[in-house]
């Protein structure tokens, strides 16, 4: 056997394969820590297996979803702040699942980076299985790429990709009608949309991530990172009560443009805006970029992270569930004859 001339390895072009192995075994206890009935492998393997039987569905419809975290990873990125940006990621996948009546059962992630870095890497995972645990969703496996030449030092890009089930009929949006109320439940700040112009405000604002955060305590680049909220236990319970017709996940074009997608052709909504307080951070960044009410509205969330569309009869008793489970919830108005969403009332 001959020898290579130059004994160039792998290593040498900027991939470590040892690096990316003794990541799996740092993250496997996070892993497990996820697991849940229908769970069948760990990681490691060609593909992950999940027993829909052994988690208790007789004939279920499988709902898929798959989303990043955007240019919110910038601020993860250039403040160190990686902790919870992988709650970010699952959050934006399985709010989505939630919204189609479907309980999330697994995940799986995609982690690029130009050199791996294995504590950067563990913090990032650990965020995405806390979101996982937070869901009842199991981590079952994902992919670490190391791609030297494609990121620049320490930058990193998140995807993910959620599989949820619902028995066959289930699914929402259904019987949604005139009259239905609207409860909103409280978001948890920016969550993880529109970041592309949140970083430009603060630009504009001449603040940097360290500085004081002139809306909360702590600095401003901590503030912006809360983590986005996850509504999925809290909307199961509520579903499975009974009188929810449909759930709107707030994320990118705000209360204007999402509500309309679970409701039916010849219906709209009637919003009172004085029905909640704009949260600060929303009136800053109002503020600084001096733009409308209906700007703001479509899009940010505004403060306002899910919508359930109830039955009328129903509403008290669904807010009383969901404030027990945790939600600050409100009552912003009803299902109209119409189109799309109108509003009374000020916000700003």
């Amino acid at each position: 056997m001959t020898e290579a001339k130059n004994g160039i390895t792998y290593a040498d072009a900027g991939v470590d394969i040892d690096a990316g192995n003794a990541l799996v075994e740092r993250i496997k206890p996070a892993a497990k820590r996820t697991n849940r009935p229908g769970t069948v492998s760990g990681l490691g393997g060609f593909g992950a297996l999940f027993d829909l039987k052994a988690a208790g569905y007789t004939d279920p419809v499988l709902v898929a979803a798959t989303d990043g975290v955007g240019t919110k990873l910038r601020i993860a990125i250039d403040t160190g702040n990686v902790d919870t940006i992988g709650i970010d990621l699952v959050a934006m996948c399985v709010n989505d699942l939630i919204c189609q009546g479907a309980e999330p059962l697994f995940f799986l992630d995609y982690f690029a980076t130009g050199k791996l870095d294995l504590d950067q890497a563990t913090r990032i995972i650990n965020g995405i299985a806390e979101g996982c645990a937070q869901s009842g969703c199991a981590l079952i496996g994902g992919e670490t790429a190391e791609m030297p030449g494609m990121y620049h030092k320490g930058d990193f890009d998140l995807a993910g990709f959620a599989v949820g089930a619902m028995e066959r009929g289930t699914e929402l949006p259904r019987d949604v009608a005139e009259g239905d109320v609207l409860l909103g439940l409280a978001s948890n700040g920016v969550h993880s949309n529109g970041y592309s112009l949140v970083r430009k405000l603060v630009e504009v604002s001449g603040l940097g991530w360290d500085a004081p955060c002139p809306f909360a305590d702590g600095t401003l680049g901590a503030a912006l990172l809360a983590p986005t909220r996850l509504y999925v236990r809290q909307a199961l319970a509520a579903i499975r009560a009974g009188g929810v017709h449909a759930l709107a996940h707030i994320t990118g074009g705000g209360l204007t443009e999402n509500l309309p997608r679970v409701l039916p052709e010849g219906l709209g909504a009637s919003i009172d805006l004085s029905s909640w307080t704009l949260p600060p951070v929303f009136r800053w960044l109002s503020q600084q970029g001096g733009f409308s009410e209906a700007e703001l509205l479509k899009t940010f969330n505004s403060g306002i992270g899910m919508i359930a569309v109830v039955a009328a009869d129903r509403a008290e008793a669904l807010a009383a569930l969901l404030t027990a489970e945790g939600e600050t919830v409100y009552n912003l108005g009803q299902v109209t004859q119409g189109e799309g969403v109108s509003y009374s009332g000020q916000i700003l």
